[in-house]
């Protein structure tokens, strides 16, 4: 029975009171903005129910048919100088023949950190984590091995060390927001379409 009632969700009053046990040494900006959190949720409508956070796979974490892959990777200054070089001279040029050929893609975003000695690479995407690196590795290998050949240790997208390689730095999100969880790239863009040419025809009718 102890078990059993261990597992049941809290309730809103119990996560309250958790909340203001855990931040009972926080600052008192943390402490006055947690109230009136607590405050404006209370005072406000039933909350919408949140599509759970889920794993996309092997590691990282999934909401609706979105998920997210976070990893920091060790380079060197000389890397990160060639790494910015093909970022801001070629691969906005890459058109149909880069990432979009994968066609899951939500974002991308590359991050040199650490004076260049880290890179923090983080991407939305559809579906599962193997998959997704599978795309890669067979639509756009050599644009992959260009946007990361400088990371150390690099075995190469073609590699089957490649997915071991990714894990070892991949850091699974803690918590992660989606706002359109249900939606594919694919159908994002069929939403975008059906948008322009409703806007269109209502220009046209007025």
């Amino acid at each position: 029975m102890t078990a059993q009632a261990s597992e049941q969700p809290l309730s809103f009053e119990q996560r309250v009171q958790k909340l203001r046990e855990i931040y009972a040494d926080a600052t008192e900006i943390s402490k006055t903005a947690l109230e009136n959190v607590i405050r404006a949720v209370q005072s406000g409508g039933p909350a919408t129910e949140s599509i759970p956070m889920d794993s996309a796979g092997r590691i990282g974490a999934r909401r609706g048919k979105v998920s997210e892959l976070t990893a920091i990777l060790p380079i060197n200054p000389s890397a990160a100088k060639r790494m910015r070089a093909f970022l801001e001279l070629l691969h906005g040029s890459l058109g149909n023949q880069g990432v979009d050929r994968v066609g899951t893609v939500h974002d991308m975003r590359f991050v040199f950190l650490d004076n260049d000695t880290k890179l923090l690479f983080c991407t939305a995407y559809d579906g599962d984590w193997d998959p997704y690196i599978d795309d890669f590795g067979t639509k756009i290998p050599d644009i992959l091995d260009l946007q990361f050949g400088e990371v150390e240790g690099w075995p190469g997208i073609r590699s089957p060390k490649i997915k071991d390689f990714i894990v070892k730095y991949q850091i699974p999100a803690h918590f992660w927001y989606v706002a359109n969880p249900n939606l594919t790239v694919v159908e994002t863009r069929r939403l975008e379409k059906v948008g322009k040419a409703l806007d269109e025809f209502l220009d046209k009718v007025g």
